[in-house]
């Protein structure tokens, strides 16, 4: 990668579409608009408005980003409630993308937060978190082709002695399951006892793959290139497999739950029902 990531675009825009719109009271993120650029809006604030725009091209733009807003809002909403549930003085997040969690989250307002992500993503969210308000996260450029997990952190202060809150949102899907495998054993040998892993990943579904590949089909129709071209799906888990993986290193897990029932319980549209059946959030603790 030599780029910012797309799909942290996708994913920001996606909040920021539901932003006060879906789950009130249960959801909110207000620093995702200000991580946006004003191109980047546009469709956002169609989505908002709730009007489908005319033309092929900004139809496209509109029904992927209210798609993103109809499953992230609950992905985003099951891990918080996990982060909010474990109280920890260090908080790592691994691919963090366009998170704002380190500026809208008060409960780590005390917590030592740490960015992970590749060069090109920090560089980008570095510059469009100016907009921002309050003390940054340390930023912590990893290359994972080349760079250290615990090296890179431990020189930028994080403490393996110490448990942390590690949260792994939208990553998953994008790695290898050799790399998914190499990554939970380099969060493992950062954590101390006690430490929580909260991780999203992807169920297998031949549905989810076909409708990946429509998705670029529109795409292509409405003269863009897609959002997931240079970042393809590699990997999908079954939960006891997740689960094993996890246990090998020395977590345990304690919930794991598909996004269509968290989508549910908080009555947020559920018109991408397969994807919100696909999605899990797993909560692990260390021994």
């Amino acid at each position: 990668m030599t780029r910012a990531s797309r799909t942290a675009v996708l994913v920001c825009q996606g909040r920021a579409a539901a932003d006060g719109r879906l789950a009130p009271g249960r959801f909110a993120d207000p620093t995702a608009a200000p991580l946006l650029r004003p191109d980047e809006r546009a469709a956002v604030d169609q989505v908002r408005a709730g009007v489908a725009p005319q033309g092929w091209r900004p139809r496209v733009d509109y029904e992927t980003v209210r798609a993103s807003a109809e499953v992230v809002a609950p992905r985003t909403v099951a891990v918080d409630d996990a982060v909010r549930d474990r109280s920890h003085p260090q908080v790592v997040i691994l691919g963090a993308g366009l998170d704002g969690r380190a500026w809208r989250m008060p409960e780590l307002a005390g917590a030592a937060v740490f960015e992970v992500d590749h060069p090109a993503s920090q560089q980008d969210k570095r510059e469009r978190a100016g907009a921002l308000f309050g003390p940054p996260p340390h930023y912590v450029p990893v290359d994972f082709r080349r760079d250290r997990l615990g090296e890179a952190l431990a020189g930028a202060g994080h403490r393996a002695d110490v448990p942390s809150t590690w949260i792994w949102e939208g990553v998953v899907p994008y790695l290898t399951r050799t790399q998914v495998a190499a990554t939970v054993a380099a969060v493992a040998a950062c954590s101390a006892a006690g430490s929580r892993l909260v991780v999203n990943y992807q169920t297998p579904a031949v549905t989810t793959v076909l409708g990946r590949v429509a998705a670029r089909l529109l795409s292509a129709g409405a003269g863009r290139s897609s959002v997931w071209a240079d970042e393809p799906w590699r990997s999908t888990w079954r939960p006891a497999a997740m689960a094993g993986l996890l246990a090998r290193h020395g977590f345990t897990v304690g919930h794991d739950e598909h996004l269509l029932d968290t989508a549910g319980r908080l009555g947020t549209p559920i018109r991408h029902a397969r994807s919100l059946r696909h999605g899990r959030v797993t909560v692990a603790d260390r021994r």
